[in-house]
């Protein structure tokens, strides 16, 4: 089989390259501080690198305390429940306070069509035992509408 002449000028450069990567490790010196160009009988040993393994001391370590979640806020007692009834353009909530603190409370309606104006009511004051209704409307087609609360 005729070799080509590009296949032998390539190992004839790896040969190359790996000889002189050899190189520089015939030259290296043992722990004990003489070199291998001493003869041809030398014999240069290479050991493999050993790794201690890792430990670690449980006494170095600091005591942490554990951490512990915090307990789930206790339920607020606050806001009135709402029905809120889309009816074509308009919106009525019917609002009930069953808790004993005053709720504000604001509708809020948005049109569908993007020249019908947005409507927010002014804070209505809802007492406890207390039952309101709030409405409002659009010109159109009404997109959502929802009720806020607020604290006095």
């Amino acid at each position: 089989m005729r070799t080509r002449r590009s296949r032998a000028v390539s190992l004839l450069v790896t040969s190359v390259v790996l000889t002189g990567f050899l190189i520089p490790g015939a030259d290296a010196q043992p722990e004990g501080g003489e070199g291998l160009s001493g003869g041809p009988e030398a014999v240069a040993v290479v050991e493999p690198a050993v790794a201690e393994p890792a430990a670690v001391d449980l006494d170095e370590i600091p005591a942490e305390p554990p951490v512990r979640p915090r307990p789930p806020a206790e339920r607020e007692l606050f806001g009135a429940d709402c029905e809120t009834v889309i009816e074509g353009s308009q919106v009525t909530a019917a609002c009930q306070n069953a808790y004993p603190e005053t709720d504000l409370l604001r509708l809020h309606v948005e049109c569908d069509r993007w020249w019908d104006v947005d409507a927010d009511s002014a804070a209505v004051a809802l007492p406890p035992a207390g039952r309101i209704e709030l409405t409002s409307r659009c010109w159109k087609e009404v997109r959502s509408a929802w009720v806020t609360h607020q604290r006095p």
